[in-house]
């Protein structure tokens, strides 16, 4: 019963999880993200892709770049990437084909974006497309830079899932990277239920296109991070890729009605694609989120801070690597385990456990390496009787790496 009272699991009844908010002593104002997540088109929207690799001529002339199109996949309505004057893709999730209509969608492809941009003002109230979509009017948006960030925070207000501290969670996180670890703040998607902007939502639709933006363009020397504070979820395996049958979720504030975003999906948008030279982190502070970028390796560390990396690449040979890119994944708990909302740990406010901790590590100097900040997250959660056995962070990645000498940064 003293458990209950102030500590919530961030999962639900079903097996969904999740944990707690807290106050940094620096102030935090929250601040209004200039980038506006994408309209949602239809079933497709066109882009202007920045190019991966400088373009080998900087002349006034040079090509136009390539305009692409997403079409959302038939079946399980995932954003899919269309070659030019492609009739027909296939799905990477669930290899599901889906037929383009044509002619209309290829004079939409065709059609300049400054024209697209005029077209959809005379046709419609809607807002102005954002820069996911196409280019807008005008000079072009100054780059991102070589730190870009993803934070999302749920709280399910006003539902039998609600969380406390997740909204808070997220906020520190954002203070925590402008302020510590220099992202540019035009540089972050923050999506939180507090947002007036209807595409920062955290709904599985901007979700998807926020993670789908976080790795468009990356060149070599980026630092990307994924922050997600919400519930997580499994889900029946059935095509024999995990070793324990079962699919780790992130759910989305309209989780109930379009789903959850399966680690599969998560995998292949943001892991898969990332170029040799670009480092991405995730922190996931949610249920059962172990495994939940379904990386290859997962680092098995016991209490006394020794470790393996256990090998997690499915039976069936599928690729969950990258292109050469480097992911590292810290997660709330394993995949058999919940994550805590709680206020006991910063005996102020609610907090997840997981954020709070990675916080914390890096505030009293423990986060030399990525041992050294796995080992301090576990130890702060311990410290608290509640929580001693329900969750132990754990610690994913591309490839397996010696903890203990290489150095942690953002």
């Amino acid at each position: 019963l003293v458990f209950q009272l102030i500590s919530t699991p961030r999962s639900f009844p079903s097996p969904i999880g999740r944990k707690v908010p807290i106050s940094l002593t620096s102030p935090f104002s929250p601040i209004a993200n200039p980038l506006p997540l994408p309209s949602p088109f239809r079933h497709f929207i066109s882009i202007s892709l920045p190019p991966a690799i400088p373009s080998l001529s900087d002349s006034p002339h040079s090509s136009p770049p390539t305009m692409y199109m997403l079409v959302d996949c038939s079946n399980c309505r995932t954003p899919l990437q269309l070659p030019p004057a492609a009739q027909s893709i296939r799905c990477a999730i669930c290899h599901a084909v889906t037929l383009i209509a044509q002619p209309r969608s290829a004079a939409a492809a065709a059609a300049s974006p400054l024209q697209q941009h005029n077209s959809n003002d005379r046709l419609s109230n809607r807002p102005s497309p954002s820069p996911y979509n196409h280019a807008p009017p005008g000079p072009p948006p100054a780059a991102h830079g070589s730190k870009r960030a993803v934070i999302c925070g749920i709280s399910y207000r006003k539902t039998k899932h609600e969380l406390k501290g997740c909204i808070n969670d997220a906020k520190c996180m954002k203070y925590l990277l402008i302020n510590r670890f220099k992202f540019p703040e035009s540089s972050i998607v923050f999506l939180t239920e507090e947002e007036t902007d209807p595409y920062r939502i955290p709904t599985k639709r901007n979700m998807r296109m926020a993670l789908y933006w976080l790795v468009q363009g990356c060149k070599p020397g980026d630092s990307l991070l994924f922050h997600f504070s919400g519930h997580g979820s499994q889900q029946r395996n059935y095509n024999g890729d995990e070793v324990d049958g079962y699919d780790e979720t992130l759910c989305p504030t309209d989780f109930e009605t379009q789903g959850m975003i399966v680690d599969d999906e998560i995998n292949a948008t943001i892991v898969k694609p990332l170029p040799a030279g670009v480092k991405l982190h995730a922190i996931v502070d949610a249920c059962h989120s172990g495994t939940v970028l379904d990386l290859p390796f997962l680092c098995r560390m016991d209490r006394g801070g020794k470790y393996v990396w256990e090998d997690h690449r499915p039976r069936s040979g599928a690729w969950k690597g990258t292109s050469g890119g480097e992911v590292v994944s810290f997660s709330g708990c394993d995949d058999n385990q919940t994550s805590a909302d709680t206020s006991a740990l910063s005996k102020v406010t609610s907090t997840g456990a997981m954020t709070y901790s990675f916080i914390q590590a890096l505030e009293r100097g423990h986060g030399t390496t990525y041992g050294d900040m796995l080992n301090s997250m576990r130890t702060t959660i311990r410290k608290t009787r509640l929580l001693f056995d329900l969750q132990e962070p754990q610690l994913t990645a591309n490839e397996p790496f010696d903890v203990y000498s290489k150095p942690f940064s953002l």
